[in-house]
């Protein structure tokens, strides 16, 4: 090898080598804030490694859902109960009474 080629090596290696350095943690500062946060690793095709969904997991889904539901009923009708106690508060006191003694019946 004569010096020329030697020189050029010696300052190419440096450049190349930072970059592969550069490119691997970068993949693993990738990889590793994927986890962190939850998103699903991808294999070299695209297709999911990890989580795999499982039969536990889809009936825990189903579960969350059934109980979401339920509580979104259950919040409708305390909305209804809310607006019927703001009513009776907002309403002047007279037509309160004015209205339970209607409830009542004729007085005998």
């Amino acid at each position: 090898m004569d010096a020329e080629k030697l020189t050029l090596i010696q300052t190419v290696a440096p450049i190349v080598l930072g970059i592969v350095a550069i490119a691997i943690s970068g993949w693993v500062i990738t990889t590793w804030m994927r986890i962190k946060n939850g998103y699903p690793l991808d294999g070299s095709w695209g297709q999911a490694v990890y989580p795999k969904t499982d039969q536990e997991s889809v009936e825990r889904i189903k579960l969350l859902s059934q109980e979401n539901a339920q509580l979104r009923a259950e919040l409708g009708s305390i909305k209804d109960r809310l607006g019927n106690v703001e009513k009776i508060v907002v309403e002047d006191s007279h037509k309160l009474s004015a209205d339970i003694e209607a409830l009542r019946g004729p007085a005998n």
